[in-house]
């Protein structure tokens, strides 16, 4: 039963993620108007609305004109309530639970518009890290390594990009990014960022050397750090806490 009414959640929330992923690169609001197609901004019928549903009766096009339909919409759709489950799994039920949901929301959020924008908005990071402070102040990682998480993680790649830019003379990791560890930090503490951090560096290591080898791009092809921070970071609210044991098990 507490699956299933976290699948049935998770996905009314996925589509209302949707529209957050479509809507905030473009400064709109995400309260109004209603979910209208990007292509001829006809209204979409509530029906078209339901989650999963309303993509398959539609066969991902418009009802009025026929416009495709991003794929990126049911697959949201369809991870939220997967995190949302995975979170139960990893939790089950306690006060930290819709923080952490929650937490994973906006992962999800900054992942697909990293992807698709290579952005960052400021309007889930920033006030996302606020939140995760506060939310330390009665839940984990508490005040104390909230803070000194918000520091490390926005300290560290900031250090990290102001060095590469001096070396190389170009920008290898953009403002957003720190910002977005930063929301970690404050979320998860310290330790977690920084292994957040190297964890999404070997993440985008590979897809690096996947697009090299592959001849899609060059060692320039800019990739979207901040997705790989935030399946790192999900990665870490699962099983963070045995890797950092398994790491200081060496010392």
């Amino acid at each position: 039963m507490h699956v299933a009414l976290l699948l049935a959640l998770g996905l009314a929330v996925g589509s209302f993620l949707t529209v957050c992923i479509h809507r905030l690169p473009r400064g709109e609001s995400v309260v109004a108007p209603r979910s209208y197609c990007p292509a001829c901004a006809r209204s979409l019928r509530w029906s078209d609305n339901v989650p999963l549903l309303g993509y398959l009766c539609l066969r991902g096009s418009c009802r009025a004109c026929g416009a495709p339909i991003s794929p990126l919409y049911p697959t949201v759709e369809l991870i939220t309530p997967l995190l949302f489950v995975l979170q139960y799994g990893a939790l089950g039920w306690q006060p930290l639970l819709p923080a952490r949901i929650a937490f994973a929301c906006a992962l999800l959020v900054l992942a697909a518009i990293d992807l698709r924008h290579r952005i960052l908005p400021n309007v889930v990071t920033l006030p996302g890290t606020v939140l995760g402070l506060i939310l330390s102040l009665g839940l984990e990682p508490g005040p104390v390594d909230a803070l000194a998480g918000a520091a490390v993680g926005a300290g560290v790649p900031f250090a990290i990009a102001v060095g590469y830019r001096r070396l190389r003379g170009v920008e290898g990791l953009g403002m957003g990014d720190v910002k977005m560890l930063a929301m970690i930090g404050a979320w998860l503490g310290w330790q977690a960022a920084l292994l957040t951090l190297l964890l999404a560096s070997l993440l985008g290591s590979l897809a690096g050397l996947t697009i090299l080898a592959a001849g899609r791009g060059d060692a320039r092809y800019p990739l979207p750090f901040g997705s790989f921070l935030a399946v790192a970071a999900f990665a870490s609210t699962l099983v963070g806490d045995e890797l950092i044991a398994w790491y200081a098990g060496f010392y």
